[in-house]
């Protein structure tokens, strides 16, 4: 069986494509090829084959809004892409000849899943948003199966075949992890709540400064611990915390982290979260059943992470605070109402606990499965 995978641009779409080839290697082994489709420009051209599968590049280009000189340039070149990428992905498809393909998002997937198609090919998508990407949004259309996170994104979108809700892949690890067992790896005593807060890996402004006067503000209270990721564009977080008062260098409640390479600890760990409203880190949010305040990014297509957030909002299974609202005082405000309150977290947590799906990868396998006529067997269990 031959699977060809196309996902790129950003780790939200690449690594639940990496769980999917996964999950087929260890049920077929080496009775499944798999292919992977990516721009060679972004991180799939890295994380593909460290993981250890084929990668055939697409050059694609996407387009930029806004009447500019810079922008018009930009999206000459992005419309040339458009043809080059078809004729590209036309002769992957020809010369791998897969059973199925797969699109996980990113530009890269239109061209890939869409040429595909034309040529006979069974195909899917998985879309991670609650407002899907335009990319899955025209290939909905055309598809035999599409795939999603979220309930809210079936009605936005127009799709050849009714869409299944499989849920997002969520890394084994951090679901079979012991809360108690990292806690203790973190040095967080008993009863003592814990709040995680991140913005990303370059790090988000916005929170860097709400949290600056979170800490500050509570910076006598001691009423809970802090592990705080600052981002790459954020290493000034210290500096300002000093000069607000709360010597960092001497308080083993407060931890600052330019990134946080162990979340599959510090996650499970949390009392409450403080983050951005990515489909990931939501899905881990859910399976882990953890509560969370969601500050949604502006500035990404469509809004997304504003919908994405208010799926659970909508399930009291998390608290929003929209960037153009959030200051130190309203976060101060949040954090302190929601750690003086534990039934409130305790509901919250279940409820966002409820609607998880931890067994998505299985459910995204199972659905590209049955697009293939002929099934390999399955490999021998040990």
């Amino acid at each position: 069986m031959k699977v060809l995978l196309a996902a790129g641009g950003t780790g939200g779409h690449i690594n639940p494509a990496l769980a999917v080839a996964g999950n087929l290697k260890a049920r077929f082994g080496d009775g499944v090829q798999i292919l992977f489709a990516g721009n060679p420009a972004h991180m799939e051209a890295k994380l593909v084959p460290a993981a250890g599968y084929d990668f055939a590049p697409v050059d694609t280009r996407g387009f930029y809004r806004g009447l500019n000189w810079t922008n018009i340039k930009r999206d000459t070149v992005a419309l040339v892409k458009v043809f080059t990428s078809s004729i590209t992905a036309r002769n992957i498809v020809k010369e791998f000849q897969p059973d199925v393909a797969v699109g996980f998002g990113g530009y890269v997937s239109g061209p890939v899943i869409r040429e595909a198609a034309k040529l006979g090919v069974p195909t899917a998508v998985h879309e991670q948003n609650a407002f899907p990407g335009v990319t899955n949004k025209m290939l909905a259309r055309r598809v035999d199966r599409v795939m999603l996170t979220s309930e809210d994104a079936a009605g936005r979108m127009e799709c050849k075949n009714p869409p299944v809700v499989t849920g997002l892949p969520v890394r084994g690890e951090m679901i079979a992890a012991d809360r108690d067992a990292c806690r203790k790896q973190l040095g967080i005593p008993d009863g003592m709540p814990l709040v995680l807060s991140m913005g990303g890996s370059l790090g988000a402004d916005a929170i860097n400064k709400a949290m600056i006067e979170l800490i500050a503000n509570k910076k006598d209270d001691h009423d809970c611990m802090f592990i705080h990721a600052m981002g790459q564009y954020g290493l000034y977080v210290p500096d300002e915390l000093k000069a607000r008062g709360v010597d960092v260098d001497n308080r083993d409640d407060i931890t600052l982290r330019e990134y946080i390479d162990d979340m599959q600890v510090c996650m499970p760990a949390a009392d409450l979260l403080i983050c951005r409203s990515g489909a990931s880190s939501l899905y881990e949010i859910r399976a882990l059943g953890k509560a969370a305040i969601l500050v949604p990014s502006p500035n990404v297509a469509e809004n997304h992470q504003y919908y994405n957030a208010m799926e659970l909002v909508n399930n009291d299974a998390a608290v929003l605070i929209e960037e153009k609202d959030l200051t130190g005082s309203s976060l101060t405000s949040a954090v302190n109402e929601l750690l003086a309150d534990p039934e409130r977290i305790r509901t919250i947590e279940k409820n966002a606990r409820s609607m998880a799906i931890l067994n998505a990868t299985d459910r995204i396998v199972e659905n590209i499965l049955d697009l293939v006529p002929e099934l390999p067997d399955k490999q021998p269990e040990e």
